[in-house]
C-alpha cells in the first residue's frame, strides 16, 4: 500500500466527515446555525474523527499488517 494514496484517503473522509457538518444547519436549523460557530465545530471535529476511524478500521496504517510468516519470526 503506498503511504500517499492511504494519507490521501484519509484526509478525504475527515473532510468528509466535517462536511457533513453543514447537513445540520439545512436539517435543524433551529439547533444548529453558521452563527454558532463553536457547536458546529464541536458537531464537525466529531464527524471527522469518526470518519476517521471508519477509515483506519477499514484500512490500517500502511506495513502494520502482519503476516503469518511475521508471527513466526
Amino acid at each position: 500500500m503506498n503511504w500517499r494514496n492511504w494519507l490521501r484517503g484519509l484526509v478525504a473522509v475527515i473532510i468528509s466527515g466535517a462536511a457533513n457538518a453543514i447537513v445540520l444547519v439545512i436539517a435543524a436549523p433551529e439547533k444548529f446555525s453558521f452563527s454558532d460557530f463553536a457547536e458546529l465545530g464541536r458537531v464537525a471535529a466529531a464527524l471527522g474523527l469518526l470518519g476517521a476511524a471508519a477509515y483506519l478500521k477499514q484500512s490500517p496504517l500502511p506495513g502494520s499488517r502482519r503476516t503469518r510468516t511475521d508471527v513466526h519470526s
